[in-house]
Formats: structure tokens, C-alpha cells, sequence
């Protein structure tokens, strides 16, 4: 990478977004200097429309004055264009394989969450959480096996951190416990520790904030 290019980056962000935490956590990790822009998505930015004209969403990096936009597909292009350490994929064709099934499976797992937040009536949300417990589940034997954690942060930690990292607000305005050490302890040591990093905790919105987002959402979703 040429001298001065990072300095031409620009993420088009939402502040409360999970999938605009990933690239900035990924961008923070690889040490990739950028410009954040926060959008109103309720009033969307020219730019944003012009960057992103099919989707309209966040995130979109900027590289160069080249949108890059899906927050799974910025994060492997971050990784292939600053391929420095630390990298966010392995190297071996099969691992880095594996990664991917289980950042999309995280994914699911995350639009599980979301659909939790927004069910209204005792039984779509008890349907919401079963479903969101089995992915858990699935989760906590499926990655155990595999997932090494070391000294750098991989994509797999971005993507639960993400998606995770907010459990606490998330438990206080649903009113009942996600991560339980009892029932999922490698999840949940897992995301307890991601939390206490220092570039996690630079990323990661302030508590109160999200609470107060999330109960405009949930309240916006069920009326």
C-alpha cells in the first residue's frame, strides 16, 4: 500500500449499528487511519445515496473515492488490501473457508436478535427467543471446536463483539438474560473478554445510549 493512502479512507456510519462496529472495529485493529461520517438515516446523506444507490444503508467505505459497501464484504476487503498482520482471516484456503460459515451463521444469529427487539405478543416473542437460544446453541458447539483465540482479533471476534458486545443493554430492555454462563459459557467468556479490550471499548457505544436506542426501537417496532 502506497505512502498516503489511508489517509484517503472514509466510513459512512451509523453510530448505534452493528454492522458499522464491525468495519470500524477492523479498521482499528489493522491500524488503517480514516475519516468517520456519521448519517441520519432518516435523512440519508447525498453521499450515502450516491455511494450505496441500491441498498442506501451503512456502512460504506470509501477507499480512493471507490465504495466498498455489506459489512462482510468490507471487512475481506479490508483484510486483502492491508494484508499485514494482524490478519482477519487465516491464510489456509480451508480455515478461512470454515471463518466464513461461521461469520454468516453469526450472522443469522444477529437477525435473530433483531427480530427479538421487534416481535410484539407473548408468542412471537417466546418463538423469537427459542429461535435465538437454538442458534446459541449451535454456536457454542460448533466453534469451540475450532476457534483458538490469540493475541490479535480475528473476524470471528469482530463479528460476535459486534453483534454480543451490547448483551447487557440488550438483557435490560428485553428483561431476561441472553448470554448465561451456565447455559453457553464459551459464548459468554468469550464476548466478556472481547468486551474488556481497549479497542473494543474505543468502538462499542456507551451504555446508557444504546438502552435508550434500543427502547425507542423496540417501542417504535411494536406500535
Amino acid at each position: 500500500m502506497a505512502a498516503g493512502e489511508e489517509s484517503s479512507m472514509i466510513l459512512h456510519g451509523f453510530w448505534p449499528s452493528t454492522y458499522s462496529k464491525r468495519v470500524e472495529l477492523a479498521l482499528k485493529i489493522k491500524g488503517i487511519p480514516f475519516k468517520y461520517v456519521e448519517e441520519d438515516l432518516r435523512s440519508k446523506s447525498a453521499s450515502l445515496l450516491t455511494y450505496n444507490p441500491i441498498y442506501k444503508k451503512v456502512p460504506v467505505l470509501v477507499h480512493n473515492g471507490k465504495p466498498v459497501s455489506e459489512s462482510l464484504v468490507i471487512l475481506e476487503y479490508i483484510d486483502e488490501t492491508w494484508n499485514h498482520q494482524p490478519r482477519l482471516l487465516p491464510d489456509d484456503p480451508y480455515k478461512r473457508s470454515i471463518v466464513r460459515f461461521w461469520a454468516g451463521y453469526i450472522q443469522q444469529l444477529l437477525e435473530s436478535c433483531m427480530k427479538l427487539v421487534s416481535s410484539e405478543g407473548e408468542e412471537a416473542v417466546s418463538k423469537a427467543r427459542e429461535e435465538m437460544f437454538g442458534k446459541l446453541d449451535v454456536l457454542e458447539e460448533g466453534v469451540k471446536s475450532f476457534l483458538v483465540s490469540g493475541e490479535n482479533l480475528n473476524l470471528l471476534d469482530i463479528m460476535i463483539v459486534a453483534t454480543l458486545g451490547a448483551f447487557r443493554a440488550q438483557e435490560e430492555i428485553l428483561g431476561f438474560k441472553i448470554l448465561d454462563p451456565h447455559k453457553h459459557p464459551f459464548i459468554f467468556h468469550w464476548v466478556t473478554a472481547l468486551i474488556e479490550l481497549p479497542v473494543v471499548k474505543e468502538v462499542m457505544p456507551p451504555h446508557h445510549a444504546l438502552v435508550s436506542f434500543l427502547h425507542h426501537l423496540k417501542k417504535i417496532a411494536t406500535t
